[in-house]
């Protein structure tokens, strides 16, 4: 996620320097063919035109930006439901006795956002997440197809063991089955944003409209411009491709680019939040580099 108050100069021209000179070429050919040939260039009603393509690009940029607050939304809640099922575990379950288990909770949970990140991410999981894991659990949950899952399900199953060994009773393990499912409802949320798209006609038409409209752009403008068509032309059509191009940045907010949500730090916060909970030292947050918070 970009974090400047003025974004780069430098990374907003390596985004759109191809199609503003492609635009630039084709306005200048339409220019110069128009003052070299003898034809009379089209009225086109660019009005009209522009009007329904904005109406049709705002439509798109909002969807775009709903799913990417959606999903910092569910990872807001991600990051309390994680300090909610740590602060359970710490106070529900006595020392001495379950202090391992405690321990065993709270790393686990922490091993979970971090492979949940991963799988958004369509990511290897690596040893961010298998150093708070235990071998045996390295060689089960991690096998699953949903390893994050799997963690979930292994942490209910350890919540279970305190409840028979008597360390919890069972509304305390109600309370924490309870967080476990805000939580299971949390991924399943970044899951559907993640493998749903945007349907065809917001990913296509859009895409298609603003391109015959860049085309037809100099063709109905060179009459009224003149020679100056190349920079009119080319300014009102790299707005329409800037819009086109925010949704196209919005619509995946997992896709690992400086545009998505920063799972990275918010992961590395539920990791200091529960760790320091535990006792134990807690790395870092993580801060910007070089405008950018992943």
């Amino acid at each position: 996620m970009i974090v400047d108050p003025v974004p780069s100069f430098r990374r907003i021209a390596s985004e759109v320097w191809k199609p503003l000179t492609v635009l630039f070429i084709w306005d200048c050919a339409v220019t110069v063919t128009y003052y070299l040939l003898p034809f009379k260039a089209p009225e086109l009603p660019l009005t009209i035109f522009g009007s329904a393509l904005a109406l049709f690009l705002g439509f798109r940029s909002n969807s775009a930006y709903q799913r990417w607050w959606e999903a910092r939304t569910l990872w807001g809640a991600m990051i309390n439901a994680s300090r909610n099922i740590a602060r359970a575990t710490r106070n529900f379950m006595p020392d001495p006795d379950a202090a391992e288990l405690k321990r065993e909770i709270v790393k686990r949970q922490i091993a979970y956002v971090n492979a949940l990140r991963c799988q958004l991410r369509r990511q290897p999981i690596g040893d961010d997440v298998t150093k708070f894991l235990t071998e045996e659990d390295k060689g089960k949950a991690l096998a699953r197809t949903n390893p994050a899952n799997g963690l979930l399900d292994s942490t209910g199953r350890r919540i279970d063991i305190g409840r028979r060994n008597g360390w919890l009773d069972t509304i305390q393990q109600t309370q924490m089955e309870a967080v476990l499912v805000d939580i299971a409802n949390a991924q399943g949320g970044m899951e559907r944003i993640k493998n749903t798209p945007l349907p065809v006609q917001y990913r296509y038409l859009p895409t298609i409209f603003t391109h015959i409209f860049c085309i037809a752009l100099p063709i109905g403008l060179v009459e009224t411009l003149g020679f100056a068509t190349p920079l009119g032309s080319t300014v009102a059509g790299l707005m329409f491709l800037a819009v086109l191009r925010i949704g196209d940045d919005l619509v995946d907010p997992f896709a690992n680019t400086v545009h998505d949500n920063p799972l990275t730090a918010m992961c590395r916060t539920i990791e200091i939040d529960l760790l320091q909970s535990i006792g134990d030292p807690a790395p870092d947050p993580i801060k910007p580099a070089r405008g950018v918070l992943w």
